[in-house]
């Protein structure tokens, strides 16, 4: 039986991992993730304007500390998801699945990254430091048996999406300790995360379900026994539009030039729901999201508006967004 309580989908190799298979699964090439930080360090200057004596040191140390503390999520994650991605025809040829790993040296693995990781976050301050320990929760929830809620449809999704407000808040953090971004913001984030993974589980479903049929796609994830493409896409497109309506109404509460940026957003979202629909999209492997020209080109047009409405003051736009009504006789 495995540490998950499910007979191994396959027999583990005896042949022992060398440093370099220990060190491929805290997963480092996927720091591209932590993009997601950013909008809450320019948020955060852009709304408080905090003073910047010490802002360099918590942003480069604040990464450090990011980076360390989702290693300990993935090493985790791939240790416990090992018998499972066997069956996943791009994560069974990870670490976990082609080498024997000794469960004592992962798990002091997983101990020295997330020791590392809360260290850092505490150099940083407090307001970072209990974001970073609910950071290293997530993956305990997420992975780790009996809450494992990667199993469990949608709650999947919900669970996983979370680690997207609190890059967030990591990064208004770094910039001004003394408060949390707006509830408005944090929920936009989130959904716009929710949104992310449940494209990435629908690029999932077409592919594996195409390739090797239904049955193998649910012995590699349980909660896909709960999905179809149908249902997927539904999700898709329920997210994104929660994701919007949380994000204008900060917009609008909080900078009224934000909205300028609204529609390169929503680009970016259809942008990843096209990739999503891809054959071998690489909508499934997030880490390499900027292979793709198009993503790129719909994020940096995305961080390039949120940029210039983050300090360029648009006072026009208190007048155009004025309630007002079209008198009838003007229509004769």
């Amino acid at each position: 039986m495995s540490d998950n309580g499910v007979q191994p989908a396959a027999a583990i190799p005896a042949q022992p991992a060398s440093l370099k298979q220990y060190l491929a699964i805290a997963r480092f090439d996927h720091i591209t993730k932590h993009v997601f930080i950013i909008p809450g360090i320019l948020i955060a200057y852009a709304l408080r304007a905090p003073p910047l004596d010490h802002a360099l040191a918590s942003i480069v140390i604040g990464f450090l500390s990011a980076i360390a503390i989702a290693s300990a999520n993935y090493v985790i994650n791939e240790w416990l998801d090992r018998e499972f991605d066997a069956f996943h025809p791009i994560k069974s040829g990870r670490s976990a699945v082609q080498w024997s790993l000794s469960p004592h040296l992962v798990y002091t693995e997983y101990v020295i990254l997330a020791v590392i990781g809360i260290a850092l976050a505490a150099w940083v301050g407090t307001t970072f430091l209990y974001t970073s320990i609910l950071f290293l929760a997530s993956g305990i929830i997420y992975n780790v048996q009996p809450l494992r809620s990667k199993d469990r449809p949608y709650l999947d999704v919900i669970s996983e999406s979370i680690n997207n407000p609190i890059r967030l808040t990591l990064g208004w953090a770094m910039i001004d300790p003394t408060t949390l971004p707006p509830s408005s913001l944090l929920l936009g984030y989130w959904t716009a995360g929710a949104f992310l993974m449940a494209a990435k589980r629908l690029s999932e479903y077409r592919d594996i379900s195409s390739r090797s049929g239904v049955d193998m796609l649910q012995r590699y994830r349980r909660s896909f026994r709960y999905y179809t493409a149908e249902s997927l896409t539904v999700s898709c497109f329920l997210y994104a539009m929660m994701s919007a309506f949380f994000i204008a109404v900060f917009l609008t509460r909080y900078r009224l030039e934000y909205i300028v940026a609204l529609p390169f957003i929503a680009i970016l979202f259809a942008s990843y729901l096209w990739l999503s629909m891809l054959k071998e999209s690489i909508a499934q492997r997030p880490e390499r999201m900027f292979r793709s020209k198009r993503l790129v080109a719909a994020l940096s047009l995305a961080i390039i508006a949120i940029l210039v409405t983050s300090f360029v003051d648009l006072p026009f736009l208190n007048q155009v967004l004025e309630p007002g009504f079209i008198p009838v006789n003007k229509l004769k």
